[in-house]
């Protein structure tokens, strides 16, 4: 396909410029993981902060796998999202400040993932386009209530033509913003910002990258 994507891999990038950051080990940034050693994650609906109102479904559907991998178990997406509504809980907004204790209660469940979508946008203009996905998650224990993990990600991909002929530069971008998925890029996006996430139980390496070196964004 003859389409030229530009991958922009922006995680957490303006920090990076403005040379806020540093070096640590996932022992040192993220001790929680380590001494609660969690086996289970819960996974919310995302927050929506944008006014794309097909965001949370679509997005939704990319945040297990890439946990999965991670060596967690993962309680299922849909079922979840069911079981909540049955209970009468239709937004996460509405629990981000609830004791997340009610999650091991109810589900068994040794930690809740919070994801809050921040952009989920396509921009056109013409000779050039754009198509952004960024969000924030937020892991925290139902033991402790304390955030185990956290981190943000954004991905963007340059819809232009790039032909350097104008009318074929216009027709290029227009059949690139037509095309435009925003799944898979919301897909790459969770890869990239769950990877310092220390490894969980069913991943063979276990309580074995503690001493990995991870950037961490201020």
């Amino acid at each position: 396909m003859m389409k030229k994507t530009l991958v922009l891999m922006l995680v957490g990038l303006a920090l990076f410029a403005s040379g806020c950051a540093t070096t640590m080990t996932k022992q040192e940034r993220y001790p929680g993981m380590y001494a609660e050693q969690p086996k289970s994650i819960l996974v919310l609906p995302p927050m929506n902060m944008t006014t794309a109102a097909d965001a949370k479904a679509y997005y939704s559907t990319t945040i297990a796998e890439p946990l999965s991998f991670k060596g967690y178990y993962i309680f299922p997406v849909p079922v979840v999202s069911e079981i909540m509504q049955h209970e009468g809980l239709y937004d996460t907004e509405l629990l981000y400040d609830a004791p997340a204790s009610m999650f091991k209660e109810k589900f068994g469940a040794d930690c809740v993932l919070f994801t809050r979508i921040t952009e989920w946008d396509l921009v056109y203009f013409v000779i050039g386009g754009s198509l952004t996905v960024a969000f924030d998650s937020e892991l925290r224990s139902t033991e402790t209530n304390e955030v185990l993990w956290k981190n943000h990600a954004r991905v963007a991909v340059d819809l232009s033509g790039g032909s350097g002929n104008i009318f074929v530069a216009v027709v290029a971008t227009a059949i690139n913003a037509l095309a435009a998925d925003y799944v898979p890029h919301a897909r790459k996006a969770n890869y990239i910002s769950y990877a310092p996430m220390p490894v969980g139980p069913h991943n063979p390496r276990h309580l074995q990258d503690g001493e990995e070196k991870i950037t961490i964004l201020k």
